[in-house]
């Protein structure tokens, strides 16, 4: 009993089995995590497109949550948004910038305005509203 509990234990799957699927095509969205302010500035406030701003801090139970539900959503506009992770303790004034007092918030700037905000977490039919209003929204 001690064998095969051991070999359970011990056996690995091989690579090839955990990959689920390669796309050889480019992303048809984009998701990135602010490094720097000047990155802030030039992919989102310079942004003619909109911008979803996810203001989030990795402690933040309620942020863990929102992060796949929001981004499933931004994946469905197949590009004609953009999804930015701001977390908090790392741009802390970016965070004050904006006003973000809890987390998670969700912004949607274009040309540098904030033109709407969403506060806490949200159920994915919520949040596909949400950013539908955003791109249906136009200047």
């Amino acid at each position: 009993m001690m064998a095969s509990l051991q070999k359970m234990l011990t056996f690995r799957a091989p690579i090839a089995t955990c990959v689920r699927s390669i796309s050889t095509g480019g992303a048809r969205y984009e998701i990135f995590k602010v490094q720097t302010p000047q990155e802030f500035d030039e992919k989102v406030r310079n942004s003619k497109e909109p911008v979803i701003v996810d203001f989030f801090a990795t402690w933040c139970a309620p942020c863990r949550m929102l992060t796949p539900r929001i981004e499933t959503v931004i994946g469905e506009t197949a590009g004609k948004v953009k999804l930015a992770k701001v977390d908090i303790d790392e741009h802390t004034d970016l965070a004050l910038d904006y006003e973000v007092a809890s987390v998670p918030v969700l912004l949607a700037i274009r040309d540098g305005q904030v033109e709407q905000r969403l506060v806490g977490l949200q159920d994915t039919d919520k949040l596909r509203t949400w950013v539908q209003n955003v791109l249906d929204k136009k200047k």
